[in-house]
């Protein structure tokens, strides 16, 4: 692993009597995919809420470059540059492809106004080198007319524009072809080509393995396995998510 950019200790989080996260700890490095799988109900949603600062643990420490953080919360998040794409993408379907970029942090001109020709200069770049493929789609493409992996692409783009150093990707294949979700397992990669890390998250665990350096096995809250993929091959993986499951139903 690379240089740590983000540490868990030992981090609870319960709901009323329900125990969410007990006792996690984790680390990503600055640049890496991370896979994160399990069943349902193993406490993924609730650990990248807690991550993201959406959550405020009951406790735990959080870790910045080796830096405790006093009070982890989203500001302290967002100022570290992490990100969440979530299944529906925060898009405005209705608004062009450099708006939806753009959006609540626009490019203005020296008098205040939005510099339209600077931001679809910039949409235009950014596409280019997040490898956007088809010649259809400009910076004036409406939301709408994208296919599910290119909105995908177009929220993990706005990410990686504003200098995201972790984007979380919340199940970012769910209902989306094989065609399309090629698309965004490239979008996912260009993460890492960019100097940043990534958190990947699916129900497929061969999305995940495709696009991931490492694994993060969750059950009933608890990080229960840490592994490389040069340390564990597809099918070993699949076996060891089976065997897990099956302790649990014993």
């Amino acid at each position: 692993m690379s240089e740590i950019f983000l540490e868990l200790k030992n981090v609870y989080k319960s709901f009323g009597k329900v125990l969410a996260l007990k006792d996690v700890s984790l680390k990503i490095g600055s640049d890496e995919i991370v896979g994160l799988i399990g069943d349902n109900g193993a406490g993924k949603s609730t650990l990248i809420k807690i991550i993201s600062g959406i959550h405020i643990m009951d406790s735990g420490e959080v870790f910045l470059y080796g830096e405790k953080v006093k009070k982890w919360e989203t500001k302290n998040a967002r100022s570290a540059g992490i990100e969440t794409v979530y299944q529906d993408q925060a898009l405005s379907g209705q608004q062009s492809l450099y708006s939806n970029i753009f959006m609540g942090r626009e490019i203005c001109n020296s008098v205040g106004y939005m510099n339209i020709k600077k931001e679809k200069e910039e949409t235009e770049r950014l596409m280019k080198e997040m490898g956007f493929r088809s010649s259809l789609l400009t910076p004036d493409t409406v939301i709408l007319n994208c296919s599910g992996g290119e909105r995908e692409g177009v929220a993990i783009s706005r990410a990686m524009y504003f200098k995201a150093n972790l984007v979380i990707l919340d199940e970012p294949t769910t209902a989306l072809s094989i065609k399309e979700t090629q698309k965004v397992i490239n979008f996912a990669r260009k993460i890492k080509e960019r100097g940043s890390s990534g958190i990947f998250i699916a129900h497929n665990i061969y999305h995940v393995y495709e696009v991931a350096d490492r694994f993060i096995i969750m059950d009933k809250g608890r990080i229960v396995d840490d592994v490389p993929k040069s340390n564990i091959t597809y099918n070993e993986l699949i076996d060891r998510m089976t065997y897990i499951a099956s302790e649990d139903r014993k």
